[in-house]
């Protein structure tokens, strides 16, 4: 963890810096910029007044009465617009955008987004520590601040799923010593912390120790498990189910990084928030998984301000949380706040509903204009991300399940999302089992090289009829290769599509494949343009559509990349086997007994 930190936020502190603002600010000295003609929305207050803004080098020197002063290098006309703080999102994951971040950083910045906070977890399953590190000198090179946050959980579920590193207390600690990452990603494993399993203990001890943020996931967490989890140190949850559950866990303190990735919930937890009359202070945004699409046509953090406020939001009420209040959570007083003595990190926006960035200055420096970036964004050598599937090409009869007799009694995981365990009978054909009406097939390949891989398959109810076949490398969290499907012969196409691609994701229907988008970095990002990536992205969205019938809020497109996700309550398929957290049962074979 050897990266070069970037040098905030002392850098503010310098003192031939500090005495050039003083002197600005006295108006003994011209300012390096000058923004004029805008209305700041004071992210404190909520109240919007008319002010001009100088800086001088990355530090905001004075907020004065319009055309009071016009001594300044260089003045930006912000003609009218608003003025906020840069946009801060508190948990994202850049791999979920299936570009590099440096294509990801141009997206957001020119919408207005300056800081990110980055779990690189997905690259740590499939690299290890190196991927972490490839992700710290990424980050360097870009104008986008990314804080980076040491993976917790490699793998989210361990003994249940085998990912391409495993990562303890010791690997944590190693990782927290940089400067480079601010703290402990999002804690996944949520029963190895309640239960006081001592490899999730010395995790969050180990960020404890380090006195930087451990952040936390507690899907479905309420009562005494709620409490345990907290008492360990965990702070924070981005995993919202309800309204219900969102008030709990303010009530509980728990700082809340609101995410845009489930939108189907926003205009509850809006309707809850209005409820109370004022926004919490610990109230923050993030948007967690955003895919190259909806990136590409509708932003990032921006595009969740857009909803929340559509849903009844105040528009300073989101403002505050995205900057403000982010911000404090961030223990980074230079940011959130466009005060004398912060930093110059100021977006200049159209208006309160529609959000568009007009001007977007990070660290004093104009980095976007009207949605374009400004300045050069340098792209790391994504070598060390290639050649991670290690998997030969697999036959029709590696998606079948061997069995005796003529009928067996199985195991199923029932329902996307919110799973749990279920049985049918089966026929036994020719020695496979012919899986039961009404099933999907599921099945999970080691990908890593750690194992064989075999892929482990499983039978999904609740998932419809599915009409072909689907194969990711995109699986939360051990990202191995996951293939869903009605019949053999279209899993087997469209296993072998992505493992020739060395990843990505494929669609076959009727011994074709019908849509292939190659993610050859990782097996979860590419190298082509987000545009390129959104384009090929959607038509793997549009292939879907022919192989299965969608049923929102739960059986989405959406699920199928967490359908894996072995750290959340219930069953769910792994490279293992049927792996339950809650009973710590890994069942290789869904076959439980021949009848």
């Amino acid at each position: 963890m050897n990266a070069i930190p970037r040098q905030e936020p002392g850098d503010l502190n310098d003192p031939a810096l500090r005495a050039r603002a003083v002197a600005a600010a006295r108006g003994d000295a011209p300012f390096d910029m000058l923004i004029a003609g805008g209305r700041l929305l004071d992210a404190v207050t909520g109240l919007i007044r008319e002010a001009d803004i100088g800086f001088v080098g990355a530090l905001i020197a004075s907020v004065h009465p319009p055309a009071s002063r016009s001594d300044a290098a260089e003045i930006i006309d912000a003609a009218g617009g608003i003025l906020t703080p840069g946009l801060i999102d508190t948990h994202m994951h850049v791999e979920s955008s299936m570009v590099t971040p440096a294509a990801y950083a141009s997206a957001v910045l020119a919408r207005g987004v300056t800081t990110v906070v980055w779990d690189p977890h997905e690259f740590a399953n499939v690299h290890g520590l190196d991927g972490v590190r490839w992700a710290i000198e990424a980050a360097r090179c870009l104008p986008l601040r990314m804080i980076l946050l040491a993976p917790s959980c490699v793998p989210s579920a361990p003994g249940l799923e085998l990912a391409g590193a495993d990562f303890d207390a010791s690997v944590i600690a190693e990782m927290l010593r940089s400067s480079a990452v601010g703290g402990v990603a999002e804690v996944m494993n949520m029963r190895g912390v309640i239960d006081g399993d001592p490899r999730m203990v010395a995790i969050v001890n180990a960020g404890l120790a380090s006195g930087k943020l451990v952040c936390g996931h507690a899907r479905g967490l309420e009562g005494a498990d709620l409490n345990a989890f907290m008492a360990a140190g965990v702070t924070s949850d981005h995993e919202l189910t309800s309204g219900a559950d969102l008030l709990a866990k303010l009530s509980a303190g728990l700082t809340i990084e609101l995410r845009g990735s489930h939108d189907h919930l926003l205009q509850e937890f809006v309707e809850v928030l209005n409820g109370l009359g004022h926004l919490p202070a610990t109230v923050t945004l993030c948007t967690d998984d955003v895919f190259p699409d909806e990136l590409h046509q509708n932003g990032g953090l921006d595009d969740v301000i857009r909803r929340l406020v559509r849903y009844g939001m105040k528009p300073e009420w989101a403002i505050r949380a995205a900057t403000f209040n982010a911000a404090q959570r961030l223990k980074r007083p230079d940011l959130g706040l466009v005060a004398p003595g912060r930093r110059a990190d100021i977006v200049v926006f159209e208006d309160l509903m529609e959000f568009r960035a007009q001007l977007v200055i990070s660290s004093g420096r104009i980095v976007a204009r009207n949605g374009s970036m400004q300045i050069a964004v340098q792209q790391l050598d994504p070598a060390p991300l290639v050649n991670s599937v290690k998997l030969p090409q697999l036959g029709e009869r590696d998606f079948r399940i061997p069995s005796r007799g003529e009928r067996v009694r199985v195991a199923t995981i029932d329902r996307p999302r919110f799973t749990q365990w279920s049985e049918a009978e089966a026929e036994v054909s020719d020695g496979f089992v012919v899986p039961p009406a009404g099933s999907a097939m599921i099945a999970v390949a080691h990908r890593h090289g750690q194992a064989n891989g075999i892929p482990r398959i499983g039978f999904l109810t609740g998932w419809g009829e599915w009409r072909g076949a689907f194969c990711t490398t995109v699986s939360h969290d051990s990202h191995n290769l996951t293939v869903f499907g009605g019949n053999t012969r279209d899993m087997a196409l469209a296993a072998n599509a992505v493992i020739s691609a060395g990843g990505g994701m494929a669609v076959a229907k009727d011994g074709k494949i019908e849509a292939l988008l190659p993610l050859p970095l990782s097996g979860l990002v590419t190298s082509a343009t987000l545009k390129n990536t959104a384009l090929a992205f959607a038509d793997i969205r549009k292939a879907m559509e022919k192989i299965v019938d969608w049923k929102p809020p739960y059986l989405v497109f959406k699920a199928c990349f967490g359908a894996t996700l072995a750290c959340n309550l219930g069953p769910h398929q792994t490279d293992r086997g049927i792996a339950d957290v809650g009973t710590g049962e890994v069942l290789e074979s869904p076959v439980l007994e021949v009848l």
